[in-house]
C-alpha cells in the first residue's frame, strides 16, 4: 500500500456551546489539517506515472477547504442568539456556521468527507487543534 500525506493550516476562532470549562469561551487556534490518501498501486502511465495522485491536486484541495475557514469565527448552528449573529455580521466579522460542534474530532470527519468528494482514496484525516492535540477520522 502506498500513502501520500499533505497538510495545511488555518487560523480560526470557536467556542464549545454547553461545555463546562474554558473552551466555552470564544478562543482561537492554529488548526492543522493532515490529509492521507492511499493506493494499492501507482499509476502506470501518462503524466501521473509513478504517483498515487498528483501532489498539486491534493495541495489545491487542502488550500481550498482550509482557506474557507481561515481567519473566521466558526460556530455551531443554533448556538448563538439571533441578535448576537446580527451584531457580529454588522461589525463585518467573517463567520462560518457548521452543523456540528466545532471540535477537532468533528472537523476530522468533516474534512474526510470533503476530500473523499474530490475523488481521493482517503485513508484518514487528522486535525490538530494545538501542536500537541489532534483527532483522526478513518472510515
Amino acid at each position: 500500500m502506498y500513502y501520500l500525506t499533505s497538510e495545511a493550516s488555518f487560523d480560526g476562532a470557536h467556542f464549545l456551546y454547553g461545555y463546562e470549562g474554558k473552551c466555552s469561551n470564544l478562543h482561537g487556534h492554529r488548526w492543522k489539517v493532515v490529509l492521507r490518501v492511499k493506493a494499492e498501486s501507482l499509476q502506470q502511465d501518462g503524466q501521473h506515472k509513478g504517483m498515487v495522485v498528483d501532489f498539486n491536486d491534493v495541495k489545491n484541495a487542502l488550500k481550498k477547504e482550509t482557506d474557507f475557514f481561515d481567519h473566521t469565527f466558526i460556530y455551531e448552528k443554533g448556538t448563538l442568539k439571533e441578535t448576537t449573529e446580527v451584531a457580529l455580521k454588522g461589525e463585518g466579522f467573517l463567520m462560518r456556521v457548521v452543523d456540528f460542534r466545532p471540535t477537532a474530532e468533528n472537523f476530522s470527519k468533516y474534512f474526510y468527507e470533503k476530500f473523499d468528494s474530490y475523488g481521493f482514496d482517503v485513508d484518514e484525516v487528522t486535525v490538530y487543534e494545538t501542536p500537541n492535540n489532534c483527532a483522526t477520522y478513518r472510515a
